[in-house]
């Protein structure tokens, strides 16, 4: 045989070779064909979620709410949903937001209210109170203080034994409103100082900070860290308060409160 022709079949055969090694890859070993992924269409339904981030005591208007496609087995209860509630932006329409709502957020009846219910008793958890004191730059952190912030309240008295005293009265209390402020303008700046701000309140503490109005020289919100937002809100001076049975009379003098006696 001419080695010219003993050339062309040995390449012939490597060739020959190859190909069926890279059949049996793709085929696999066994011969048979690679399994083709069927892909399942999921069911959606259109869920209302908000199209822009909604601060406390916003309203909603047809410009911050939107209808978008979500998984039917993801849709939980509590959801609005385009099947259920076709009209649900006329009427959500004018409804004031009251607990924050991120951007694409599902929205939530329990986070909006009534739009013919007042801010600021939307806005105010069951059971506590909303107690206003005058601020100022100097007793509000520099004006730095805002709606939803937590606070310290501290009050500086005139003690005619002792010259003048500090008591936090008051911890980690959240703060409603500054003046009337509910919440921040759209590009987030502040550029006025308000004179009031509302704190969110017990009852108990209510009475608390009625007491110290009435015998502080001053009261002081002292700004906390949003780390400590977890921490007990509840307590309070109580001993500004009269706790004896049959109640007694508390006498404010000179910034020294005084039991004068029993009320009968």
């Amino acid at each position: 045989m001419k080695p010219a022709r003993l050339i062309v079949m040995v390449v012939a055969l490597v060739a020959a070779v190859a190909a069926g090694y890279l059949i049996l890859n793709i085929t696999g070993k066994d011969g048979e064909q690679p399994v083709r992924q069927v892909v399942k269409k999921v069911q959606t339904d259109e869920v209302l979620v908000a199209s822009s981030s909604l601060p406390i005591g916003s309203r909603l208007d047809k410009k911050n709410l939107g209808w978008q496609d979500w998984p039917e087995d993801a849709v939980k209860d509590g959801f609005i949903t385009r099947s259920t509630r076709p009209d649900a932006v006329q009427e959500l329409t004018g409804s004031i937001v009251r607990l924050p709502i991120f951007e694409g957020e599902p929205l939530r009846t329990e986070k909006v209210v009534d739009s013919g219910t007042s801010i600021m008793s939307s806005i105010l958890p069951s059971g506590k109170r909303a107690v206003s004191t005058a601020i100022s730059v100097v007793t509000s952190a520099g004006g730095f203080i805002l709606p939803n912030d937590r606070v310290d309240v501290i009050m500086v008295r005139n003690s005619d034994e002792a010259g003048f005293l500090t008591e936090t009265i008051l911890e980690n209390i959240r703060v409603l409103a500054i003046d009337q402020r509910i919440q921040e303008d759209e590009d987030g700046k502040k550029t006025a100082v308000g004179s009031t701000a509302t704190l969110e309140l017990t009852p108990e503490q209510a009475k608390i900070i009625a007491v110290a109005q009435q015998m502080a020289a001053r009261l002081t919100l002292a700004l906390r860290s949003v780390a400590d937002v977890q921490d007990p809100d509840t307590g309070g001076a109580d001993y500004l308060l009269s706790g004896e049975a049959g109640g007694t009379i508390q006498l404010i003098r000179s910034g020294t409160i005084t039991n004068v006696g029993a009320a009968n």
